[in-house]
């Protein structure tokens, strides 16, 4: 499936839909992120259970500050509401189909228990 547009107001219900999300932070005017659209868009076509979505940051800065990008283009990757990834930086499209099949295996259960863990360890 081709990636969509994710704006603010979209954003919660993109986040609470079970499965993974993977949102490509960019804007027009960054050449690498020019160059990273291809590859966002051949790897999400090998992953049609996935959402992938595509977040203009000069359109929507409320998501950019969000997901506190640094720098363009960002990944963010999230499984069932849970944010696993946020990466700056263009990334090779063997390491984004690896991050997204990683993602997809990862035991969710366990993952939230160690969080609630962290959680207690902080607090």
């Amino acid at each position: 499936m081709s990636p969509i547009d994710l704006t603010t107001q979209a954003f919660p219900q993109a986040v609470e839909r079970p499965g993974v999300l993977v949102v490509d932070l960019w804007a027009p005017w960054c050449a690498p992120c020019r160059a990273f659209a291809p590859v966002f868009e051949r790897v999400s076509q090998r992953f049609p259970n996935v959402t992938f979505a595509r977040v203009n940051v000069d359109e929507e800065p409320q998501l950019a500050d969000a997901f506190e990008v640094q720098g363009i283009p960002t990944v963010a990757l999230l499984r069932d509401g849970v944010p696993l990834l946020v990466q700056p930086g263009l990334l090779p499209e063997k390491v984004l189909e690896d991050v997204v099949t990683r993602a997809l295996a990862l035991d969710m259960d366990a993952v939230r228990k160690q969080l609630e863990q962290a959680a207690d360890v902080t607090a």
